[in-house]
């Protein structure tokens, strides 16, 4: 993400990892925030089923929030927080510590 101006259209069809190199999905269409011209969410397809079959069932996609991306290049990296929703135990035990 240098800040040099892009197609929106551009994310459509890359691929999703986590920073962890795990597969989350495919970019199938983007949120944007119309009046501050800037992308909100990446509503994201053909998922990984392992990470997400507890969360949306029989669904076909998930909208993950903009914030969440670390980079954008041929793929799209996003923090972990994708893989928690995996482990919520562990996170409990985290918070314990």
């Amino acid at each position: 993400m240098d800040g040099t101006p892009q197609e929106i259209t551009t994310l459509v069809g890359r691929e999703v990892y986590s920073n962890n190199g795990v597969f989350v999905g495919e970019i199938e269409d983007v949120r944007l925030d119309v009046n501050g011209n800037t992308v909100t969410g990446l509503a994201v397809g053909e998922l990984n089923r392992e990470l997400f079959s507890d969360v949306v069932g029989r669904r076909n996609g998930v909208m993950i929030p903009y914030r969440w991306v670390r980079a954008v290049g041929d793929v799209v990296l996003i923090n972990d927080i994708i893989e928690r929703l995996q482990r919520p135990e562990a996170d409990e035990q985290e918070a314990a510590v």
